[in-house]
């Protein structure tokens, strides 16, 4: 369980830093920058996500998002487990509304492309000033609020408007038939006892997956929890093509 406690102690040291960081994460932050034809902070920091989840996936997702950690934080408060389903797609019309905005606004920007990668921080401080504790408490509230009364991670499931970045990373992995890092599991060591379904953090069926040995999807954090908690060693990471 040693792994399990160097991320769960990163997800922590980084949702400690929120203050710090959240406007490297703001989607509203890239439309007002485009508006002024600067490319900022949040924008690199999700490009990034893109293309560094061709081989790495949503490892970000499962080891060092500040949201992610708050809501682990609250699994001692609610074992809900949220409905999988059509209301994951939520999320994908959030970021597609969103894209769309980014790009109307860097069509009718007032300035020619700059790039400000601390644009609107203090010296790179997200949260200097007092006005910006609303929002930065606003924001708080939008992610663990819905975790306490719909369940686990549900802020990632329904309306996380990073993880597309990374979904679409994974997809273009798998369209290109690269190597990356996921979850593989052996069928044949598996005893069902769904121990990998309790200590899922996203509250996925991991033991239906390695019943029919197919990928975990792009609900997968690849936190590797069902891996340390398999008493069979049925599943491991792996550094390989997808199946």
């Amino acid at each position: 369980m040693k792994r399990q406690n160097v991320r769960k102690l990163l997800l922590i040291i980084s949702m400690l830093l929120f203050p710090v960081t959240i406007w490297y994460m703001s989607p509203y932050l890239i439309i007002q920058g485009a508006m002024e034809g600067i490319v900022t902070g949040s924008f690199i920091v999700f490009s990034f996500m893109l293309f560094g989840s061709i081989l790495f996936g949503r490892l970000f997702c499962g080891w060092i998002c500040p949201m992610g950690g708050m809501q682990e934080c609250l699994f001692a408060v609610t074992e809900k487990s949220p409905k999988q389903g059509w209301k994951n797609n939520i999320k994908y019309v959030i970021w597609t509304v969103w894209i769309l905005a980014i790009i109307v606004c860097f069509v009718f920007r007032k300035n020619e492309i700059t790039v400000d990668f601390l644009y609107m921080t203090d010296h790179g401080i997200s949260v200097a000033e007092i006005y910006s504790y609303v929002i930065y408490y606003g924001v708080i509230f939008l992610i663990l609020i819905p975790a306490v009364l719909f369940g686990k991670r549900i802020f990632c499931h329904y309306f996380c408007w990073m993880a597309p970045f990374m979904i679409i990373g994974t997809k273009i992995r798998h369209l290109l038939h690269l190597p990356g890092i996921h979850i593989v599991s052996e069928k044949e060591k598996c005893i069902a006892c769904k121990k990998c379904n309790q200590n899922c953090p996203m509250a996925l069926n991991v033991a239906e997956f390695v019943k029919e040995q197919r990928d975990f999807g792009a609900e997968c954090i690849q936190c590797g929890a069902c891996v340390d908690h398999c008493p069979k060693k049925a599943l491991s990471y792996g550094f390989t093509r997808s199946r």
